[in-house]
């Protein structure tokens, strides 16, 4: 393994000084008070891999506040206690059963590259067969797939990977829902779930509403 480290790139190394001498001496006090008590974050937020995704710019959240957990797509599997490794099904137990968070929130976005190829996958468009894990991951993707070519068939291609960026956040909270440990903490209103898509080209949010299942500007 030796031959394939290297030294951290200098930019790198030159932003971590920046932080240390001005965003951490002017906060030492908050860093050693996080450090002892431990984490209390009131929300647990999924969102996807994609670097253009920021949550804590998003929401201006400070140090602590949010639990967040990011995959391909933001997608939530289906409750499979099979022993394998499941990370997204971990992270969503340990908030729920150690954190206790209050709130879970599935943030989709625009331009997801991982709902695109899960879109052409789904289609038989597109061959991931050289891919060991993306391949499978995006399969989850099928239910939400089914449900928007079954409304209409009428729509490009771009359109129904619009449609599937929000159907999949709707399927992903239905899986939550499979979860016992979600269940019982839904059924005694100690935890709510919530659905988000952001247009990175605008910066607008929409939320799933309860009542109508549609997604709305915030």
């Amino acid at each position: 393994m030796k031959r394939y480290l290297k030294n951290l790139p200098d930019h790198l190394i030159e932003r971590y000084k920046n932080w240390k001498k001005n965003g951490y001496e002017e906060n030492k006090s908050w860093y050693e008070k996080i450090a002892s008590e431990g984490q209390r974050p009131s929300s647990m937020i999924i969102s996807c891999c994609d670097s253009r995704i920021h949550v804590t710019s998003i929401f201006g959240a400070d140090l602590g506040e949010f639990f967040i957990h990011r995959n391909i797509a933001n997608l939530i599997p289906p409750y499979n206690p099979d022993g394998d490794h499941h990370g997204t099904s971990a992270a969503v137990e340990y908030a729920v059963k150690t954190l206790r968070v209050s709130n879970i929130i599935i943030l989709g976005h625009s331009h997801c590259g991982g709902i695109e190829n899960g879109y052409h996958l789904c289609k038989g468009n597109r061959n991931l067969e050289d891919t060991i894990f993306i391949n499978k991951w995006l399969k989850i993707l099928q239910p939400a797939f089914n449900k928007v070519i079954s409304n209409n068939n009428k729509f490009s291609d771009s359109q129904g990977i619009n449609k599937l960026e929000k159907e999949s956040i709707i399927t992903s909270l239905e899986n939550l829902t499979e979860f016992p440990f979600v269940n019982n903490s839904l059924k005694t209103q100690k935890l709510s779930l919530h659905g988000l898509w952001h247009e990175i080209r605008t910066g607008s949010i929409e939320f799933l509403d309860p009542v109508s299942l549609k997604f709305k500007k915030v």
